[in-house]
């Protein structure tokens, strides 16, 4: 795949995996299938490997659940409710199984013990239990703040009311789910009382769990199974299976085809057993999900940002199904990106109503690939075409074929618009770009909505009352056109003759309240700043990442324009290494890049070098985002915008991360080398948590270096800086010992 078709499908995967998010775990409708969803996520997954640099601010990777629907209360996680990562073959199983050898420091024959159980199809519930009372029941929300569901779970048969025996703090993790007979007979009663019928069990769970009367929820068939914890005041067991054998003493309903695999051989024997008697259970399953079981292995391994290295989840393969393609309709994204969508028939497709289905681009469109390779044998979609509908983890989701015998007569070929359907404005394709792109820019509205949309976003400004449909339209009634408008509204939009509280919707206090929320955010932290601004490759992390480094906004814009001079030397370096490789080639000869890079950056201020390699060496960071963030500064037109914003807000320094008592908290520690009483994973874990800021390469602003055998120029480099190095031991001893493994789980 080219860059220009990673880019536009990029853009195309974010777009419908938020989509897919909020229908699934806020709205309870869902639009698309597990598998379907799943094989979005790993086609976006394999993109940004493959395309480091194309990454987006609003990346899928790092986003879990869905906010919060309104009419709940919010109940904030005493530790996140995380998902898993998935694994569709016995290859990925290896891989992950290797995966933990590799980070643990293990030999290939070490012992390894795994859990095995099915991955029930319904809705997560956190319970806390305090001194043995149910006291609090909350949905995963986006994983850090759930919906209050605690009078609800009350009327849930399997969940007990008090235990006997438990630490004073439990929370038990689990699935909400509905079995296949209480379903049907659900569905007859509401089919026979002229009321709405579900889906299907999963759909039915979720709904009757996330009822406002709680009186609904009782007369619902809910079941519960245990298979997690959250918050402890004591440990449940040393490892994964105990801890679910206690679960089931205490009272809960866990499931008994859960196993003990003492290696990669038995997980897969046991998926496919639970796989062969999957349509017996007589409840939804989606896969199995393997666990390390000793829990000490557990907290060393630790988390990642959305997902646990210590689990994955083995789905089942997809399914197909045909259905009617009924109309081929264009979406505009925040790119320009003009994206095709089959509006089908709705089928059930593995238990999942679905009424749409990506087409990618004109080229997929009319049989081919971006190479002009035929696809599907080269027949072409039209609309009113029989299509099939496939559903599996391993392909990118699409219509994957097409039964031209039942073409109707009289269909005509299916011609891709050359102007953009929101704005007008030419759509046109680049060369060696697979996607036709709109002109308009911020005239386009559907660009100008998303980017404001963003802005206003839950990890960005989050402005209470002003959402996703206010922005829509304030931004249709020309009131605002960039972020900056937004803290202008009161000023222009606040007395007169149009005034907010005159608007259909809005009144005195509803729009004072909107006001006050926005002066609100006049005060905020500096990394929702650079998140909100929407730049390529700065997610919420990277945002972290940057202002906990600078720490203050005039330091950051200070820095970013001083590495601006060595940004520029970076492009033109890799230009001129492009040209000398091409030169050799013609020429027959060996490429000399080190003398073509060097020959750019001769002369260059070493002040703009300084400021370029303490922004590159962020870890996390790197060329790419740097680049990304440079080229966006140096932009007129964005920085006079961005100017604009900040001069209505007061941006609060970042408080640097630090742990009490911490001989290194604050400072700034390079690893180099090879380390040989823990990985380069867990150093870095272990220094960040004590309060550390580790980097990539060394600099004059370089603390600690940390030099294990095989350490090279950093080591030289810190020599030449008098920056302070110490071998493995001395680190070690400095910041008190190895790592027990003991920690949270």
């Amino acid at each position: 795949m080219s860059r220009a078709d990673a880019k536009a499908r990029l853009a195309e995967l974010a777009a419908r995996l938020a989509d897919a998010n909020a229908a699934y775990h806020r709205n309870d409708a869902p639009e698309i299938s597990d598998a379907d969803y799943d094989a979005l996520k790993r086609e976006n997954a394999a993109l940004e490997a493959a395309f480091p640099d194309l990454k987006r601010a609003d990346s899928p990777s790092d986003q879990v659940g869905a906010p919060p629907a309104e009419g709940f209360s919010k109940i904030s996680h005493a530790q996140r409710m995380l998902s898993l990562g998935n694994a569709f073959d016995a290859g990925d199983v290896a891989e992950f199984v290797s995966f933990i050898r590799r980070y643990l420091g293990l030999d290939a024959d070490a012992p390894l013990a795994f859990t095995a159980e099915p991955k029930i199809d319904g809705l997560s519930l956190s319970l806390r239990y305090e001194a043995g009372v149910l006291v609090q029941a909350a949905t995963r929300g986006d994983g850090a703040v759930g919906e209050n569901v605690t009078a609800n779970a009350h009327t849930i048969a399997d969940i007990p009311e008090r235990l006997t025996g438990a630490p004073d703090v439990l929370e038990v993790r689990g699935e909400v789910y509905m079995s296949h007979a209480d379903f049907a007979a659900l569905n007859s009663r509401q089919a026979d009382a002229g009321e709405k019928t579900f889906a299907n069990p999963r759909n039915a769970a979720a709904g009757s769990l996330r009822q406002l009367d709680a009186g609904i929820t009782r007369a619902r068939p809910l079941r519960f199974f245990a298979y997690a914890w959250g918050e402890l005041s004591a440990p449940l067991a040393e490892t994964q299976s105990g801890a679910i054998a206690r679960l089931a003493a205490l009272g809960f309903q866990t499931n008994d085809l859960t196993r003990r695999c003492e290696n990669t051989e038995a997980l897969l024997a046991q998926y496919a057993m639970i796989e062969q008697a999957r349509a017996t259970l007589g409840y939804d399953i989606d896969g199995v999900v393997y666990k390390l079981d000793d829990l000490a292995l557990q907290a060393r391994l630790g988390l990642r940002s959305t997902t646990p290295r210590w689990a994955i989840a083995h789905k089942f393969p997809a399914e197909l199904a045909w259905t009617r393609l009924e109309k081929i309709e264009i979406q505009v994204g925040r790119t320009g990106a003009l994206s095709p969508v089959a509006r089908l028939t709705p089928v059930t497709v593995g238990g999942v109503v679905v009424s749409n289905a990506t087409l990618h681009n004109e080229d997929y469109i009319a049989g081919r690939d971006s190479k002009g390779n035929l696809i599907r044998d080269g027949k072409d979609i039209r609309e009113g075409d029989f299509v099939q509908v496939y559903r599996a983890g391993d392909v990118i989701p699409k219509l994957a074929d097409v039964d031209l015998s039942k073409r109707p007569e009289g269909a005509v070929l299916y011609v891709f618009p050359t102007t953009c359907p929101d704005c007008g404005s030419d759509a046109l394709r680049e060369e060696g770009d697979a996607v036709r792109r709109c002109t308009g820019g911020l005239i386009c509205p559907a660009q100008a909505v998303e980017k404001l949309k963003h802005f206003v976003s839950r990890a960005a400004f989050d402005i209470e009352g002003l959402g996703a449909k206010q922005v829509e339209q304030f931004h249709k009634d020309g009131w605002i056109a960039e972020p900056a408008d937004i803290f202008e509204l009161e000023a222009r939009y606040g007395t007169g003759l149009q005034q907010l509280k005159n608007r259909e919707g809005w009144g005195e206090t509803s729009a004072g309240n909107l006001f006050a929320a926005i002066n609100d955010k006049r005060h905020i932290p500096m990394a929702r700043v650079i998140f909100a601004l929407g730049i390529r490759h700065v997610g919420e992390v990277a945002a972290a990442d940057l202002a906990r480094h600078y720490v203050n906004w005039e330091g950051f814009l200070a820095a970013v324009d001083a590495a601006g001079p060595a940004a520029d030397r970076h492009r033109a370096a890799e230009d001129a290494v492009a040209a000398e490789r091409q030169r050799a080639a013609e020429e027959e000869r060996r490429p000399n890049l080190a003398a073509a890079r060097n020959a750019v950056w001769e002369g260059l201020d070493p002040a703009a070098l300084t400021a370029w390699e303490d922004l590159v060496g962020i870890d996390g960071i790197g060329a790419t985002v740097a680049l990304s963030l440079v080229t966006t500064f140096q932009q007129k037109r964005e920085r006079a915008s961005i100017r604009r914003l900040a001069s209505h807000l007061s941006v609060e320094d970042m408080t640097p991360r630090a742990a009490s008592d911490s001989p290194v908290a604050g400072k700034t520690v390079v690893f180099t080398g090879t380390l040989e009483k823990m990985t380069r994973a867990e150093a870095k874990a272990r220094a960040e948590g004590l309060g550390a800021k580790v980097a990539g390469s060394v600099s004059a602003k370089t603390d600690i270096l940390v030099a294990g055998p095989g350490a090279g120029s950093k080591a030289k480099k810190a020599a030449d800086l008098g920056v302070k190095t110490l071998d493995e031991d001395a680190w070690l001893a400095l910041i008190g010992g190895a790592p027990s493994g003991a920690g949270d789980g």
